[in-house]
């Protein structure tokens, strides 16, 4: 039986995992913590002499695929809802809000309304699910991204368009309404300040809506979103995978395949046929002692500009917007702090440039605690997560008191019993990368910006043939949330680095 050995147990090390244990190979998992989940694990806090547990890092669940989460087990071991209620959206009016429906002609209706959005909205919400089944297929067959499979599945105008073609063309092509344009493009900067006028930004856009579980939506799991890594750490014991934590790794002799190891302050030895890292794409090469790819590694773009606050309220919230029918109470809020995209990509820019700790920027709000009840799983304490942007990546959340107090603040001009709050916790990219080891505060590890995107997210030395080997090692694998299509608690390039390996390594062995 073949050995092989994943490097981190977050949902992509253990997605690999699992897929591997099943398909008949001697699976290791080494974490160099004392605990598996990544960056999606949980936190407490102790508030009015009650232990609080909320997502210390990863919050929702969305760009997984749905067969990730059958085929793995998942879908047997955790519960999960989705908001069927419309988004709400603000333009720093409490009073008023826009719904973005599901439905595509009540979103006609709305954005006309409330807008004014002259353009084209349905051709965009047809022309994306296009996209989004075309990327949904590379990742199911565990197919090498490529302007020329694009073209081949989409045609040479839409390819131009929403893959080649920046963020800000795409808008504008398909929109009049700057507000609409704002909403619609918002996805580009989620991870780090991606300037909306590189070419290859538009394909961030759909992929960030190119998960399954939900239907392109995002969505929550009950009791949290740490349990989908506590599950399927239960599930690969079950099916045989060896799960070592609190060990480190001191080096790798890559010609005589042998892991040498720190655990217990006991050094040992493992050896292996296959490796595959879930890590962030520069460990490896620091862990192999390849100094000269961690160069080149170390000047591409890692910044990250996004922040994190959980709000903590003894009473459930009350939002000042609803209407006759709905309080929207599971609905994901957002609130503008720009009106045109021209302040949207300065703010967003300039937070790249750290000439502010924070530019306002848009918050994108996760009604946790009401997803919790929907789900039958009620609490002591209402838990609000606002996802921020523009941080720097300058500061820990405990040096920004004022930048918290005042993106609180704001929030609380949306609801009608500010009163009730009573905790916070608060990260930056800077917590985010020494509490989750992200290279520079990236959710994403990598930004997602020009040659870091699409048919360019790869570490491989040759990716046609190859796209998630690592380098130019003939049995070392990347599958981290810095290979394509990105992170987000998927699992998807450890799907489609497993898929690779079966179809071409283990065909050479066979």
């Amino acid at each position: 039986m073949k050995k092989i050995v994943v490097v981190g147990s977050g949902i992509n090390g253990l997605v690999v995992a699992n897929y591997l244990a099943k398909n008949n190979f001697h699976v290791t998992v080494i974490e160099k913590k004392d605990r598996v989940g990544g960056a999606c694990v949980k936190d407490t806090a102790v508030i009015n002499g009650k232990d609080v547990n909320y997502a210390h890092g990863a919050t929702v669940l969305g760009m997984m695929q749905k067969f990730v989460f059958e085929e793995t087990g998942l879908d047997n071991h955790v519960k999960t809802y989705f908001p069927k209620e419309p988004k709400i959206v603000y333009f720093n009016d409490p009073e008023n809000a826009t719904r973005i429906f599901q439905d595509t002609n009540d979103l006609c209706f709305e954005l006309k309304e409330k807008w004014n959005e002259e353009g084209d909205v349905k051709s965009f919400r047809d022309d994306e699910n296009k996209v989004i089944d075309y990327l949904q297929n590379l990742y199911r067959n565990g197919t090498t991204p490529s302007i020329e499979s694009a073209r081949e599945n989409l045609g040479h105008y839409l390819t131009k368009l929403w893959v080649e073609g920046s963020a800000h063309d795409l808008l504008n092509h398909y929109f009049t309404s700057e507000k609409t344009k704002l909403y619609m493009g918002m996805t580009v900067i989620e991870s780090g300040p991606t300037s909306l006028y590189e070419h290859g930004s538009a394909i961030n856009i759909p992929i960030m809506d190119s998960g399954s579980i939900f239907n392109g939506y995002w969505g929550f799991v009950k009791e949290g979103i740490w349990k989908i890594t506590e599950k399927l750490s239960k599930i690969n014991l079950d099916v045989g995978v060896d799960i070592m934590l609190s060990t480190e790794i001191k080096e790798i002799d890559t010609k005589k395949n042998i892991i040498y190891y720190l655990k217990d302050k006991n050094e040992n030895k493992l050896l292996y046929d296959y490796m595959f890292f879930a890590t962030d794409p520069i460990t490896p090469s620091k862990i192999l002692g390849d100094k000269p790819f961690t160069a080149g590694l170390e000047k591409k773009d890692w910044i990250g500009s996004s922040g994190k606050l959980t709000l903590f309220f003894k009473n459930p919230v009350k939002w000042k917007y609803s209407d006759k029918k709905n309080n929207y109470d599971t609905s994901f809020r957002f609130i503008f702090s720009n009106e045109t995209l021209k302040e949207f990509e300065k703010g967003s820019q300039d937070a790249k440039k750290g000439l502010k700790d924070y530019i306002p920027g848009y918050i994108q709000i996760y009604p946790e605690g009401a997803a919790q009840r929907k789900m039958g799983n009620v609490e002591d304490f209402d838990k609000v997560i606002l996802f921020t942007k523009n941080f720097s990546f300058e500061n820990k959340g405990n040096n920004l008191n004022e930048t918290k107090n005042i993106i609180i603040s704001s929030f609380l001009n949306f609801i009608e019993n500010p009163e009730d709050l009573i905790d916070s916790k608060f990260i930056t990219p800077k917590d985010l990368n020494e509490i989750f080891l992200f290279p520079k505060g990236n959710i994403d590890h990598l930004s997602l910006t020009k040659n870091q995107n699409f048919d360019k997210r790869t570490f491989s030395s040759n990716p046609n043939e190859d796209f998630f080997k690592y380098h130019d090692y003939n049995n070392i694998y990347y599958c981290g949330a810095g290979s394509f299509p990105c992170g987000s608690v998927a699992g998807t390039p450890a799907y489609m680095s497993y898929k690779q390996f079966i179809n071409k390594d283990l065909k050479e062995l066979i």
